[in-house]
Parts: C-alpha cells; structure tokens; sequence
C-alpha cells in the first residue's frame, strides 16, 4: 500500500480550506460535521460558503490565499483550479509539516481523501489510491444500497450497552463474548425491523435485566433532540 489507513480526530483543530466553489464547499461540510474549525480563504465563494460564514459556522476571509494562512493550522485543503496556487498552497503546507490535501491532485498531496459510506458513526472508506476517483464514487454507490441507517442505529445501541456495562463495573474483557452473541443472534436484523420488542427480549436474555432498547438510545440523545 502508498496510503496508510487512519481515522483523524480534527475535533476542536483549525482548518484551512482554501477554495469557496463549489468542491470547496463539499470540504468545508465534512470538515464541520467532524467538528474541525474551519477558516476559509478566497475570493469568491458559492452560497453555501456564504452562508456558513454568515451563520458564524465558519472564518471567511474573502480575499486571495497568501502563504502566512497555512500557519497554526493541522489540516490544509486546497481546492482551486489555479494549477499555480495548488503547487504554492502544497508547498508552504510542506515547509510546515503540514496535513496538505489539494482536490483531484494526488501528486501534490500528502494525504488523499477516500469516498466514504456513512450511517451516523459507521463509516467505511474507499480508496483506489487516487487513481480512479470514479471507480471509488461507484462502489460507495453500490455500498451505499447494502448498509443501511440500520447501521448507524445498531453502533449507537451497541455504544450505549457498552457504556451501561462500564458503569456498572463489568470489567471489559467479559463485554466481547456479549456482543459478539448479540450480533450472532441478528440483533442487525431487528434493528433494520424496527422490532423494539424482540430487541429488549435479547437484550434482557443476554445482558440481564435493565437493558431497554429505547432507554439506551435516548442516552445517545442530545438534550433538545
């Protein structure tokens, strides 16, 4: 392999996209939904950008890159058409010792960002090492219709068990055989049913009483949600 696999914790870290089209809004929305702080740097911008910034979810600074943006940032995304301002942007990210990603420019990167399937915190990554783009959109297609919200729901159960357990003092190495009964009894399954019944019949049978299907995932809940 070229790429070493890795999930990055951005959370709470300054980002810098440099780029306010259309691709560059794409970059900004990920990078907020994994709670980046995000400046962006350009011109002009979509909308969507202006938006952003207008909401106070972004730092928009609407004027020409310039290399002192790239200081005291972890992460750096270009995403211009300027082939001169991508090579500037990737240089002075490198001086650094920067995280550097310019979009559709492999050559110029040194971390690549894969397509990914997502279902709340269930995520999967496809990567073809930057060389077919296309072929990697296609199978997070096909993927996409074989992994469900289910998915999502299924982890966040499983997070709040698992939370429950550590509570109560269980000490975690008894906590893999539980799951692992739990999966082999197609706990997936009534999940994707919406069978909340069945689930606490499980839940009661394998973790003992207590475990309730929407107690847990109510904890998962964000107060106002």
């Amino acid at each position: 392999m070229r790429y070493y696999p890795v999930n990055l914790d951005i959370q709470g870290r300054s980002c810098l996209v440099v780029g306010g089209g259309r691709v560059g809004a794409r970059k900004v929305k990920t990078l907020l939904q994994c709670g980046a702080v995000v400046t962006v740097v350009s011109p002009e911008m979509t909308s969507d950008i202006a938006g952003l910034a207008a909401a106070g979810k972004i730092t928009l600074e609407q004027r020409p890159y310039q290399s002192s943006d790239v200081k005291g940032r972890f992460l750096v995304i270009g995403a211009t058409d300027d082939e001169v301002l991508n090579q500037r942007i990737h240089a002075d990210a490198e001086r650094l010792g920067l995280l550097c990603n310019i979009a559709d420019r492999p050559a110029i990167c040194n971390f690549t960002l894969p397509a990914i399937v997502r279902q709340g915190d269930f995520v999967m990554a496809i990567s073809t090492a930057g060389k077919s783009p296309a072929f990697a959109k296609y199978i997070r297609q096909q993927l996409e219709t074989q992994f469900g919200p289910e998915y999502g729901t299924l982890l966040d159960l499983m997070g709040a068990i698992r939370t429950r357990l550590l509570a109560e003092e269980h000490a975690p190495e008894v906590h893999k055989p539980l799951f692992e009964q739990l999966i082999h009894e197609d706990l997936l399954g009534l999940v994707r049913d919406g069978d909340s019944h069945r689930i606490d019949r499980l839940l009661e049978r394998v973790l003992g009483p207590g475990f309730v299907f929407d107690e847990l995932m109510s904890a998962n809940r964000l107060p106002g949600e």
